[in-house]
């Protein structure tokens, strides 16, 4: 926990290891990435250039100096794509093997462990705060009397997820498959921002932003792979589902490459109290 009269926080060193003399009881879904933290690294997308222009353009402000929050960092996807824009980004992750994946691959950015729910950082210490695929593990009412907290007057709040584009065909039919298999509306594909649950009491800015990105079959199977739905059901029923996934690709991607269609949902809102922060 950071001290109350700090600044930022510094970063932390890598988590330890879990003690081996008893088995750790299993985390819940939303910690099941710890145990898929190098192929979530490696697999998973990234955000195309067009996102933190229009972060940028809806808050107000510049990335570059920009004391920056990223919440549920994960390994780091959005925090090294900040932190090259400029921003002065800190990560807080609750997972400790994400963290350790985040701290191994970026050594040089900052992290801590923590949640949305109860951020350790110091109250008015942010001039803007992110949600890279993370918002919808918080407990909303929690999270958002946090974010008010920790944002400076006219600081920003931004939320964005990666959603597979269903204009696409192959890819609205690999999500028919993925819902018939999981049963109950659950996916791998992600699904649009209004059903996120936002926080109250914020005016909200929204943006779509669509994109693509070519990745060998290997490299979207192992996407797919690397999300919660797959990593609390078992690695046998996982590897007949992906198995028959990869037959059917083949044939539609002969030369073994995939294009993978997103759609960046982004949603922005600036903390009342003051006007947008000015250029440092």
């Amino acid at each position: 926990m950071v001290p109350a009269d700090s600044h930022l926080p510094a970063p932390a060193s890598s988590p330890a290891p879990a003690p081996t003399s008893s088995p750790a009881p299993a985390p819940p879904r939303a910690l099941s990435f710890d145990r898929a933290a190098a192929q979530y690294a490696a697999a998973r997308p990234g955000y195309p250039p067009a996102l933190f222009d229009a972060v940028e353009e809806l808050a107000h402000r510049p990335l570059h100096g920009a004391r920056t929050i990223d919440v549920g960092a994960g390994t780091g996807i959005s925090t090294r794509l900040l932190h090259e824009r400029g921003a002065l980004v800190t990560a807080v992750e609750p997972g400790a093997g994400m963290a350790e994946e985040l701290h191994r691959s970026h050594p040089a950015l900052p992290v801590v462990r923590g949640d949305g729910n109860r951020l350790p950082l110091a109250t008015a210490s942010a001039d803007l705060i992110t949600y890279a695929q993370s918002w919808h593990w918080t407990d909303r009412t929690l999270a958002t009397a946090e974010v008010l907290r920790v944002l400076r007057p006219g600081g920003a709040l931004a939320l964005w997820w990666n959603v597979s584009d269903h204009s696409v065909p192959w890819i609205d039919e690999q999500d028919a498959r993925l819902r018939r298999f999981f049963g109950a509306g659950d996916s791998a594909h992600g699904s649009a921002v209004r059903s996120r649950d936002l926080p109250s009491g914020l005016d909200f800015t929204h943006r779509r932003l669509p994109w693509t990105r070519r990745v060998p079959l290997d490299t979207h199977l192992a996407n797919l792979g690397s999300h919660s739905a797959f990593l609390v059901l078992g690695a046998e029923p996982t590897r007949r589902f992906l198995a028959e996934e990869r037959a059917r690709l083949a044939e539609l991607f002969p030369d073994g490459t995939v294009e993978e269609s997103y759609a960046v949902d982004l949603s922005v809102a600036v903390s009342p109290g003051a006007p947008p922060l000015s250029t440092p």
